[in-house]
């Protein structure tokens, strides 16, 4: 024998049903608004990963650059000091000094020491910065 279902059920079990299928749009394009938005958040993420990274290496450019700038000075320094030690401008400053200590009077050989003292200053490399 067949049963009789009673028609409030029978509304109730229809209503939920078309509530389901109802919701159905609203909760694809909220599930789709969600993984746009997670989405968007990962590509702002590495966005921002990018801009830390290439701010860092010019960070790292820049300073390689000044060490560079300030090392510049003591090459120099470093490269005319190798010259004039290879030159022969200390023996011949050294044996003038020797010539005049030999022959003149006192004075005379005072102001030989000082133009040769001079001279000798003129060719020392210029001191190179403090902290370099």
């Amino acid at each position: 024998m067949a049963e009789i279902v009673n028609p409030q059920i029978t509304d109730a079990v229809t209503q939920s049903n078309v509530q389901v299928i109802g919701d159905a749009p609203a909760m694809a394009m909220s599930s789709i608004y969600q993984s746009l938005a997670h989405s968007m958040g990962i590509l702002f993420e590495n966005a921002v990963s990018a801009q830390q990274q290439l701010a860092i290496a010019a960070q790292a450019a820049t300073n390689q650059g000044v060490i560079q700038i300030y090392s510049l000075d003591t090459a120099v320094a470093a490269a005319a000091s190798a010259k004039v030690a290879q030159s022969d401008v200390p023996d011949n400053l050294l044996s003038l000094l020797a010539a005049l200590r030999a022959f003149g009077s006192a004075e005379a050989q005072a102001q030989a020491v000082d133009a040769a003292i001079a001279a000798v200053k003129a060719i020392k490399p210029a001191p190179s910065k403090p902290g370099s």
